[in-house]
């Protein structure tokens, strides 16, 4: 499930980049004033709809997908068995990818919602602005993003079929 939501996160906030590949610092931004950084993607204004109905609805796959997931991993002592087991590096970064960047791009993404920031402006004010947490969103998911394809070079490296059977199943293949 977390795949496909991931997947659709993907695809959708492309489709949402496409439409405005802009991204700028504070509360406003817009076509015709400066931006942050200017993305060398197609300008496609106003073509985003169906990528925000999608990003909305995989986020909140992937949100309870990733609760169900931390949840499970310290109920059946999965973080102390597994952990113990990578280096210092592969360790680090699933520790920030899912306790900070996770976390992260949620709030920030909440935070740029304009239904949320009439609601609880701290949010808004905690990134600076909708428009700064747009951006940190973008660069957060980046983040997230060469992580996963990362590791999964990596689970093709390591045996394809026998690192997913170990993730899905989460028992370790015995090498031959």
């Amino acid at each position: 499930m977390s795949a496909f939501g991931i997947l659709a996160l993907i695809v959708s906030g492309l489709a949402i980049l496409f439409a405005h590949p802009r991204l700028y610092w504070g509360e406003t931004g817009g076509v015709g004033t400066p931006a942050l950084i200017d993305l060398p993607l197609p300008f496609k204004l106003g073509h985003s709809g169906w990528g925000r109905y999608l990003h909305f609805l995989a986020a909140w796959v992937c949100l309870a997908s990733g609760i169900i997931y931390v949840i499970h991993s310290f109920s059946s002592g999965h973080f102390s068995r597994s952990l113990p087991s990578y280096n210092v590096v592969q360790r680090l970064s699933y520790l920030v990818v899912v306790f900070v960047f996770g976390p992260l791009v949620l709030l920030s993404g909440l935070a740029f919602s304009p239904a949320l920031a009439s609601v609880a402006p701290v949010i808004v004010n905690i990134f600076g602005g909708q428009q700064s947490a747009r951006t940190i969103h973008f660069f957060v998911a980046a983040a997230i993003v060469i992580f996963l394809v990362g590791h999964v070079a990596l689970a093709f490296k390591g045996g394809f079929r026998a690192r997913m059977r170990a993730m899905i199943t989460g028992r370790e293949v015995e090498s031959a």
